[in-house]
């Protein structure tokens, strides 16, 4: 029998849980700079996640921050000393787009501020629930700046042109309830239960047959990129596809005996 993953991290950029009802959770840890993404936090980051991308045990991952904070923005000190040629060459890019690609599903728990890369971050999670003390924002314009890591592009697929607009252009971060209004995340809670309530909806998640999860947040990932069509297309694919897995067989077996499901992933 294969060894399990050793999931491990430098507590001071990420702290772990490790898998639990296949649920791994991972928190932002730079508590002394409000959990500014740094490039070595982001690498930390994706490597954890393509480990449990590769990881049978790991059916979800939960990403949060700190009661005050779930990331203020990017690291200002490091991104000072670079120039164009060096912002044009940064790792960042293709470290958010690793985030992007990975496969199973993500659920955020936000409390605080989330502005900056520190939204972007947020809004590269599939559900997210937030506390009341949230706060989402692009406030780059700020520093004479403008968001580079999908500030215009997720935010707009989220909450549409007009408030992408106010909230670029303006640098005004909108709260927890208008964040909920907006489309932006899923529920809104008490600070004191937002990874509680995160917590129980991650592992309901992964409770799930986990290659179902996988093809149904490809499909609904893809109908941003493509049109109406081809989204159907490939909704309808992957629904076929699943007609010919063990999964498919064993759920439908469950239900007509009235028993809970053993999923095996295939």
């Amino acid at each position: 029998m294969p060894s399990q993953p050793i999931y491990a991290a430098n507590p001071e950029l990420l702290l772990l849980t490790p898998p639990t009802a296949g649920v791994l959770e991972i928190q932002l840890h730079r508590p002394e700079a409000r959990n500014a993404l740094s490039t070595p936090l982001l690498q930390a980051l994706v490597a954890l996640l393509e480990q449990a991308a590769s990881d049978p045990e790991v059916h979800c991952v939960l990403l949060s921050g700190g009661e005050r904070f779930f990331a203020a923005g990017s690291d200002l000190a490091e991104m000072a000393g670079k120039d164009m040629v060096a912002m044009l060459l940064d790792e960042r890019r293709q470290l958010f787009a690793r985030i992007a690609r990975f496969p199973k599903p993500l659920i955020g728990a936000v409390c605080g501020y989330a502005l900056g890369g520190g939204c972007e971050l947020a809004m590269h999670a599939d559900i997210l629930i937030a506390g009341e003390s949230a706060r989402f924002g692009q406030p780059e314009i700020n520093l004479g700046l403008m968001p580079g890591a999908g500030g215009t592009q997720r935010l707009l697929r989220a909450v549409g042109k007009s408030l992408t607009m106010k909230m670029v252009l303006s640098g005004q971060p909108i709260t927890a309830a208008e964040a909920l209004a907006a489309g932006l995340v899923a529920e809104v809670c008490a600070d004191a239960d937002c990874l509680p309530r995160a917590r129980l909806l991650a592992a309901h998640i992964a409770s799930k047959a986990p290659l179902a999860l996988r093809l149904a947040k490809e499909a609904i990932l893809q109908a941003e990129e493509m049109p109406l069509s081809a989204g159907l297309a490939l909704e309808r694919a992957n629904f076929v596809l699943l007609a010919g897995s063990d999964d498919r067989h064993e759920g439908l077996a469950a239900f007509q005996q009235k028993r809970p499901p053993r999923w095996q992933g295939h």
